[in-house]
């Protein structure tokens, strides 16, 4: 191994780096756990360069890495440690806190879990060199989802209990054999939030926690950035970038997750810094995509999207591509497409095109053939977890999945409905919008969303419980303006009205519903019924056999309400407009 002395070793002479170096060669008795010589050497050297040293030791007492500055912060390239999930890392570290106080900060106990050392050890040193405490933590039993930690200290530095130390690392080592595999393994990604403040008073942190949460993380911190330019290298800046790598050792974050999407060159270079994946808004957004599309159209679409995501990340992907890769923002139908060269992912990318183009094709058929009888659709949309599937079962009946998550519902439901006038007309529920929708997936769910385009009234379902919902609304109003869709006859649907102690203001061309309880739905759908049939004639009509061309106009220019057959002739109720009723009056005479 080559005696290397790593981490920031900038502006230290080189004869102190080969009293650095040296430390490799100190011999340790295989039953002391820190030499007197190692001791003395720690306290001398951090006095010298008033930095911290950090030393891991192997269980056969020889030096294994030496390393100046934070030990959350070092990299140990050289070192190769047990990776199994059921047993210790095999190696422990003694640092030095230069403070000459010897209590573990939070950030060492942090890094003694994620990295499941033997121990972590620190010793105060003073200004003229002298140890003063000595700290040893080593792991303890699981206390819910997380593992306890068993600090002995103070202790005197040069009348340290070997022997009970080295005895400390057995039991901790027997005891981690021990604890149930299962709880850890079924620990949640624990996740850090990082975001730069807005000047909107939105808090969209709060949002990507909903998102985390819904993916199946835990969000152990949120840390926002003052306003300021997003750093092209790190989108927060490499101070920031810093004090976050600190803070994720101290909170054992499996991830960091990013509230505006990332450059490939950012997400690489904060994985460098913090030392774990690094994802952003866009990829989060994509996994909860993967996980919840449960229809062929929909796998293909997610997929799709996640490709294209992917494509211009292909270039040093990093952690999140290792052997050791997984969790939030990499699984999903298209998680080892994008692992391959460029050209394959372009040739799928054609072939999910070309199977999507297909679907679609099945789609306009069912539109055609809908449209020789046509009912009126109306389409549900709305800001994520604003109500719309709840609202479509106690209108409909209909039993699509309704939880109080993100994006509950992925793949697009039609139903068709009676209104209190006995109009029948189709009701669709769409995938629901959020802030900062990736522009792959609203490209890859054209299709699924060209059901608002064609629908004859839009009911804009509007979460009004959400302190943000004003602003949830202009976001979904900019994708239905990029739908083509802005001049559809539009109701706002103020729903979880169960959630307020007080009902809000009356708004003009709106509804104050709770779909969970039901009330309001029958005002709502009277006035529905209302716009669908405005500048329109409602008539019952027998159409003669002889002039069967009566019926290709209604098709054509109006709704057949009903349609029955009777010896004289086609019963129909029918709605067209005014002109149109006009015309239908002359061709049956």
């Amino acid at each position: 191994m080559k005696k290397q002395v790593n981490g920031n070793t900038d502006g230290i002479r080189a004869t102190v780096l080969a009293r650095l170096a040296a430390l490799y060669d100190l011999k340790q008795e295989p039953r002391e756990f820190a030499s007197h010589a190692l001791i003395e050497e720690l306290a001398a050297l951090t006095a010298l360069i008033r930095r911290e040293i950090s030393v891991y030791i192997g269980r056969d007492g020889m030096v294994e890495d030496v390393s100046i500055g934070d030990s959350g912060k070092v990299n140990m390239p050289s070192m190769r440690l047990v990776r199994n999930a059921d047993r210790l890392c095999g190696v422990r570290c003694l640092h030095t806190h230069p403070n000459g106080d010897g209590r573990l900060s939070g950030v060492d106990l942090g890094t003694l879990r994620s990295m499941r050392l033997d121990c972590m050890a620190a010793l105060g040193v003073n200004e003229a060199g002298e140890a003063t405490t000595f700290y040893a933590a080593f792991l303890g039993d699981m206390q819910g989802e997380e593992r306890e930690v068993l600090i002995a200290g103070p202790l005197r530095p040069y009348r340290l209990p070997q022997k009970q130390l080295l005895d400390e690392i057995k039991i901790a080592d027997e005891r981690l054999k021990s604890s149930t595999k299962e709880t850890e393994e079924a620990r949640p990604e624990r996740a850090i939030l990082v975001g730069i403040e807005n000047t909107e008073g939105y808090d969209t942190l709060a949002e990507l926690a909903e998102l985390a949460k819904t993916a199946g993380a835990r969000v152990v911190a949120r840390e926002q950035q003052r306003k300021r330019p997003v750093d092209n290298a790190t989108y927060v800046g490499s101070g920031k970038a810093d004090e976050l790598a600190l803070l994720g050792s101290e909170l054992e974050a499996d991830l960091f997750i990013f509230d505006d999407e990332l450059s490939p060159m950012q997400q690489r270079n904060l994985e460098a810094a913090l030392g774990v994946r690094v994802i952003d808004r866009t990829a989060l957004i994509l996994d909860i995509f993967a996980q919840r599309a449960q229809s062929r159209e929909g796998k293909l679409q997610v997929e799709l999207a996640q490709l294209k995501y992917g494509m211009t990340r292909l270039a040093g992907q990093g952690l999140a591509l290792s052997q050791q890769g997984g969790g939030i923002g990499t699984r999903g139908p298209g998680e080892k497409k994008l692992e391959v060269d460029k050209r394959r992912i372009r040739r799928r990318i054609y072939e999910l095109s070309e199977a999507l183009k297909e679907i679609e094709k099945q789609r306009s058929l069912r539109r055609e053939r809908r449209e020789k009888n046509p009912l009126p659709l109306i389409a549900l949309v709305g800001y994520t977890n604003a109500g719309k599937s709840t609202l479509l079962n106690a209108i409909s009946g209909a039993g699509v999945l309704a939880e109080d998550k993100l994006f509950a519902t992925l793949d697009p439901v039609v139903r068709q409905i009676t209104l209190p006038g006995g109009t029948q007309a189709l009701v669709s529920d769409t995938v629901g919008f959020i802030n900062k929708l990736p522009h792959d997936l609203v490209d890859a769910f054209k299709s699924t969303l060209d059901e608002v385009s064609l629908a004859d009234l839009i009911l804009h379902v509007v979460d009004v419980a959400s302190p943000y919902y004003e602003s949830q609304m202009a976001v979904v109003e900019d994708v239905i303006a990029s739908l083509g869709a802005a001049e559809t006859p539009r109701i706002n649907v103020y729903n979880k009205l169960d959630k307020l102690s007080e009902p809000p203001k009356a708004k003009q061309s709106c509804a104050f519903i709770s779909a969970k309880t039901g009330e309001g739905l029958e005002t709502l759908l009277a006035r529905a019924e209302q716009l669908l049939g405005a500048g329109h004639t409602t008539a019952e009509l027998v159409v003669p056999y002889d002039k069967y061309e009566a019926m290709a106009f209604i098709r054509a220019q109006g709704r057949i309400l009903s349609e029955t057959h009777a010896p004289e002739g086609t019963r129909v109720r029918v709605q067209l407009p005014q002109d149109a009723m006009q015309k239908l009056k002359h061709i049956l005479g």
